[in-house]
């Protein structure tokens, strides 16, 4: 009686460790656990693309912060589970530091002070416009131009009539 129940217990123990196997090796035996978050570039202006790769991350997840909007990670293709996505720092973003929060497979994983937000310059007329030039400014820098070659014009017709007498 005592080797059919040992048998028995080995015999559930086998099917149990066959049914685990696959799925273990299928994953390499570990349970993958989002490390090392990388944001790129490291010192970001309102508005700008912030990168973030984050390994450990085989199926892709998703990324947070309060600088952005949750951003979506794609896993890499060769890049053992390695996954990335791009965010779009807020224009109203206040300068400093922030942190990152990677979700991937279940699991989350926080960066402090991953990267850092500074504030953009607004230098008067034109100064860090998105705009670009507006034709008040073409006017002003091509009048600008014309005038230097009128008096370049004029110093060297002098220059010249100063060498004949």
């Amino acid at each position: 009686m005592r080797n059919t129940r040992a048998l028995a217990a080995a015999g559930a123990a086998v099917a149990v460790l066959g049914v685990a196997a696959p799925a273990a090796v299928a994953d390499g035996g570990r349970v993958p656990n989002p490390s090392n978050i990388v944001a790129l570039p490291s010192v970001i202006a309102r508005g700008g693309q912030l990168t973030i790769t984050v390994d450990g991350c085989p199926n892709g997840g998703h990324a947070t912060s309060n600088a952005f909007e949750r951003t979506n990670l794609t896993p890499v293709s060769g890049g053992n589970d390695t996954a990335r996505g791009t965010a779009t720092i807020h224009q109203d973003a206040r300068p400093g530091s922030y942190d990152i929060t990677v979700h991937c497979s279940g699991r989350s994983l926080t960066r402090p002070a991953a990267f850092t937000v500074i504030g953009g310059v607004r230098g008067g007329i034109g100064g860090s416009s998105a705009t670009g030039a507006t034709p008040t400014d073409m006017a002003i820098g091509g009048s600008l131009v014309a005038a230097a070659v009128v008096g370049s014009g004029v110093f060297w017709m002098r220059r010249r009539a100063e060498k004949r007498i």
